[in-house]
């Protein structure tokens, strides 16, 4: 294996098709030639359609819904590159799915996002390059390396426009305890002070507030997180805010995982506008008002850019 491909080719399976070809744009290529289907049984096959000996390979796969076949799509065309002889093969994962399970919160306990990790680089993967993980200390479970993008900078840019001039008047909230650090941060990037919601969590996707620490009356509040799942935390959040005299209420997320009857809650919800990312794609279907999109595919591909030359990547965040 040579460490430097000696060209960039970009590859997709079926998660998110679009944003490999945002990335692609980006490079001013176009995505390779390949398919990704099934056989008649489920079994998945893989088709590369053109060269890619000594090519530095990027594979952009989203491990969303549905999570395993995207799993197994991403696995299976690693290996088929490794098996035509790629010169350094990168997995692009902007969504890292299994990343919740990242310890033993109780006995017997799976850890799936460190089998994960060992699938990946297993399978033949070189290095990874992801977004926002969900707890970044999965970094280390891997034994390859991993470049670990950033979406708060996107949408506090955003924000930072939004509310310019209103920085007396708007609060960042952090939604639970676990994510005051990636608030802070968040709020420190646009000037404005943090809020906190204390909840508790009896069981998976169910959530209850118990108080808000920090002044949020009579103030635009802006909840975040990295991800949003069936939502409940989120639009929990928001309400007890309003309850408590928050005059507005917005909210935003690296990953729009929106499964089950997220759609529902944030559409009658109190929350005026969600801003997510595009790691997740966003079917017709799932597309309302309250939702506005903005596009990481141009920070990939410039985070792509300088893995291929070389250059550091952590620089893009400073």
């Amino acid at each position: 294996m040579i460490a430097h491909g000696k060209n960039i080719k970009i590859f997709t399976a079926n998660s998110n098709p679009e944003f490999a070809k945002g990335i692609a744009q980006h490079l001013g290529i176009s995505v390779g030639k390949s398919e990704v289907g099934t056989f008649s049984d489920g079994e998945i096959f893989v088709n590369i359609g053109e060269t890619v000996r000594g090519s530095d390979v990027f594979v952009v796969q989203s491990t969303c819904s549905p999570v395993n076949n995207n799993i197994m799509e991403l696995l299976i065309m690693i290996d088929a590159f490794k098996r035509a002889s790629a010169g350094r093969i990168t997995a692009v994962i902007p969504y890292f799915g299994y990343a919740r399970q990242d310890r033993k919160s109780k006995a017997r306990d799976p850890i799936s996002s460190k089998l994960v990790a060992d699938l990946i680089a297993t399978a033949g993967a070189d290095r990874v390059l992801t977004m926002d993980l969900h707890a970044p200390q999965i970094q280390g479970f891997f034994n390859v390396p991993v470049d670990h993008l950033l979406g708060a900078p996107i949408l506090a840019r955003y924000y930072k426009e939004k509310f310019s001039g209103m920085e007396q008047d708007t609060v960042v909230v952090s939604p639970d305890l676990g994510s005051v650090t990636r608030a802070r941060n968040f709020a420190q990037k646009i000037d404005v002070p943090i809020a906190i919601v204390d909840k508790r969590r009896p069981k998976a996707n169910v959530a209850e507030v118990m108080n808000i620490i920090g002044e949020i009356k009579d103030k635009n509040v802006i909840l975040v997180d990295d991800m949003i799942d069936t939502a409940g935390t989120i639009t929990q959040g928001a309400q007890a805010l309003v309850d408590r005299g928050a005059k507005k209420v917005y909210a935003c997320c690296t990953h729009g995982v929106l499964s089950g009857p997220a759609i529902e809650r944030i559409q009658n919800s109190v929350i005026d506008e969600l801003v997510i990312l595009d790691t997740v794609p966003l079917p017709p279907e799932k597309q309302i008002d309250k939702i506005k999109v903005l596009s990481v595919a141009p920070v990939f591909g410039e985070a792509i850019e300088r893995i291929y030359e070389d250059l550091s990547v952590s620089t893009l965040f400073v």
